[in-house]
């Protein structure tokens, strides 16, 4: 008999690329790290700016940073530099985050100064948007061009993907995260195992969220306390609670587009948008104070200590008036992220079904709601749960959260997603459309 010949159908064995995994491992610890310092530094500076606007100057002014003028004066100066800003520094302060998903193509260097002074007067000046976005696109600038000169033989992607998984590491504090959301996204060639290329990302995933626990004291749950939870009413109301919740998050949906559209048309100069946005947010603000204001996150921890004063009413009144500020923020052209405030309005309308159903666990009515409206404003599964979870630490409401997260998914799959329309679009169907 002769020799056997391989079968040339039959595809090669994969072999995992062990050296290169090792050699890139540096790289996505300094990666992660990097992005993670990004993060911190720019919310120290903003941090450090809302203390001297909202504490050391109303103090010195003899003002009560609740009062309602105060609150729409603040959000007013804070549309007013941010206009300018957009306007006249170099690179417009990147593009428009009303109409980008959470990833996007990687800035030019040069965009980044403006950028980050919008963001920390975004942070700063309690408009409700939070971080993600901006520092998604700082951090992916930096890093493409610093991988770019530094280690050629990495492509763009590569790095972008890095970038990623780092931020959203730094985020949330976990790389758990980054995992579920790479995880979902992730493509490439069938026969690379799955753990082979997340094997960098979630080396820089955790890299970034050790370095942002270790200087800062981040944690996203609201502190309620453990609530027997099981069984398949509790199923049940978990669906039904996230799908009334992620309806009204595909309302939110569906006059965002309009929403941007109108305010660019109408308002085609930047400096008077934000002016104006930052007034309408103001107001918004001024009717329930501060608790509406920012990117949401420790305001939602001052949801508990509302529940003896506040009826199921007070608290649907507050996430609908973040929702709105929300909507508006970024529609006028702001530059933060969406996802935080959501999650403060997915609290927040938990919180109102509690006090109107009080046999119902909180901490189910808060978990569902959450999920409910992440799947809306994040069209991502896997994150929804985490956010949940994050919010409320009760493992037993994973299946709850996991049967609400899909019932969700199918009254959100084929509604109209939180981005509006990129302008360049509309000023090739219109070149009446300008802005910024």
């Amino acid at each position: 008999m002769g020799d056997t010949q391989p079968d040339p159908a039959e595809p090669e064995e994969f072999r995992v690329p062990v050296g290169r995994l090792i050699a890139m491992t540096p790289v996505g610890i300094i990666v992660g790290a990097l992005c993670a310092l990004g993060l911190w530094g720019i919310s120290v500076v903003a941090g450090l700016v809302q203390k001297l606007v909202w504490d050391h100057l109303s103090s010195a002014l003899g003002v009560d940073p609740d009062s309602g003028w105060w609150i729409v004066t603040i959000l007013t100066c804070a549309g007013l530099l941010s206009g300018l800003v957009i306007r006249y520094v170099p690179g417009h302060a990147g593009n428009d985050p009303a109409a980008a998903g959470l990833v996007s193509a990687p800035l030019a260097p040069k965009v980044l100064p403006g950028l980050v002074i919008a963001t920390i007067l975004t942070l700063a000046g309690g408009v409700s948007l939070g971080p993600e976005n901006p520092i998604m696109a700082i951090n992916a600038a930096i890093i493409v061009a610093l991988g770019a000169r530094l280690v050629p033989k990495v492509g763009q992607q590569e790095w972008m993907g890095l970038s990623t998984a780092a931020t959203i590491g730094s985020l949330f504090g976990t790389p758990v995260a980054a995992a579920l959301m790479i995880s979902e996204a992730n493509s490439g060639d069938p026969r690379v195992p799955l753990w082979n290329r997340l094997y960098v990302p979630l080396v820089a995933a955790a890299t970034g969220s050790y370095v942002i626990l270790h200087f800062t004291d981040l944690d996203l749950s609201i502190g309620l306390p453990q609530e027997e939870v099981g069984g398949v009413i509790h199923v049940l109301i978990a669906i039904g609670i996230a799908i009334v919740v992620a309806g009204v998050g595909v309302i939110g949906a569906i006059v965002f587009d309009p929403l941007h559209r109108v305010l660019n048309a109408t308002m085609r100069s930047p400096v008077l948008r934000l002016t104006v946005g930052g007034l309408v947010l103001g107001l918004l603000g001024a009717v329930d104070g501060t608790i509406t204001l920012f990117k949401g996150l420790d305001e939602m921890k001052e949801l508990p200590g509302e529940m003896a004063t506040t009826t199921a009413v007070g608290f649907f009144v507050l996430a609908g008036i973040k929702l709105c500020a929300m909507l508006i923020a970024s529609a006028s052209g702001f530059r933060g992220g969406r996802i935080f405030p959501a999650v403060f309005v997915g609290a927040a309308m938990g919180f109102g079904i509690h006090a109107m159903w009080s046999s119902v666990p909180l901490t189910l009515c808060a978990a569902a709601s959450v999920v409910g409206l992440s799947v809306a404003a994040t069209r991502n599964g896997w994150i929804s749960v985490f956010l949940g979870l994050a919010i409320v630490p009760q493992f037993d409401l994973f299946v709850p959260l996991l049967f609400a997260t899909l019932a969700a998914w199918l009254l959100v799959a084929n509604a109209p997603e939180l981005t509006a329309k990129p302008l360049a679009l509309r000023r090739a169907a219109d070149p009446a459309v300008k802005g910024a």
